[in-house]
């Protein structure tokens, strides 16, 4: 069985080439994926997600990722690792330095 589309907004499943949902209404560009958030067009997902290496089982349901690749690291909402609020604390310091010496 190949790929199967869903609906992002409702959830309904939708053939491959329609251009807007039967169900909602709401109107296609691209393809995101549900597992790691890339969008991109139809012919990047033909063997899954090009990115994580989502696809669905035939019940469309779980992820089945492919051999060797891991799904990105996720983090909570409003959450960043420590190295990021360490990196953003030492950029202001240093732009604290540079405008202390100017004076």
């Amino acid at each position: 069985m190949g790929a199967r589309f869903f609906c992002e907004n409702c959830g309904a499943e939708v053939k491959r080439n329609s251009k807007s949902c039967p169900k909602c209404g709401r109107s296609f560009a691209n393809i995101l994926c549900p597992a790691c958030g890339f969008e991109g067009e139809e012919q990047l997902f033909s063997a899954g997600c090009p990115v994580c290496g989502y696809t669905a089982d035939s019940s469309g349901n779980n992820p089945i990722p492919k051999p060797g690749k891991a799904p990105p690291q996720k983090f909570p909402a409003g959450s960043l690792p420590f190295w990021a609020y360490a990196l953003a604390i030492l950029a202001f310091a240093a732009v604290l330095v540079i405008l202390m010496r100017q004076l």
